[in-house]
């Protein structure tokens, strides 16, 4: 829903989805206004919807978690009950940085962050093996990141 958004707005967002941190001041510089209204169109941005939230993106091999997976999920059976138990559960589970309820053979698709191997084993053993819906995994195992962008490609902004 972009009908509302003019070239500023869009050019505020492009900034700050780069780099959060910019001062206002320095944002109000790239987009050729004055601070004041470029902090009402962030506000506005923010209410909007268009900003969920300002985040910092963290090295998950420097703070020992270097090890990605992604874990396709497949429930028993599905029902209403039995997903909102599932989403609850997974909601709570620190490892598992993305949840996607997805089309196709499995029903759901994790993101998680895992020191090594071993670890990620006691996890599916101990962790997601203690959801009684859980029908059956199949796990993907991260070689090399060759891209993550951690947003929106510029050219779908706007």
């Amino acid at each position: 829903m972009t009908e509302s958004l003019d070239k500023t707005d869009i050019a505020i967002l492009r900034i700050l989805q780069e780099n959060a941190r910019i001062t206002v001041k320095d944002l109000a510089l790239k987009v050729h206004l004055s601070p004041t209204p470029v902090f009402e169109r962030m506000r506005r941005l923010e209410a909007g919807g268009y900003i969920q939230r300002y985040t910092a993106v963290l090295s998950p091999a420097r703070l020992g978690r270097g090890f990605t997976v992604f874990c396709s999920v497949r429930l028993r059976r599905m029902g209403k009950d039995i997903a909102h138990d599932f989403v609850s559960r997974v909601r709570d589970i620190p490892e598992v940085a993305e949840c996607y309820n997805i089309s196709g053979d499995f029903d759901y698709l994790l993101k998680i962050y895992a020191p090594d191997m071993q670890y990620y084993n006691d996890f599916i053993i101990n962790t997601l093996g203690t959801i009684e819906s859980l029908g059956s995994i199949q796990s993907w195992f991260v070689m090399n990141e060759i891209k993550n962008s951690f947003g929106l490609p510029a050219s779908c902004i706007g």
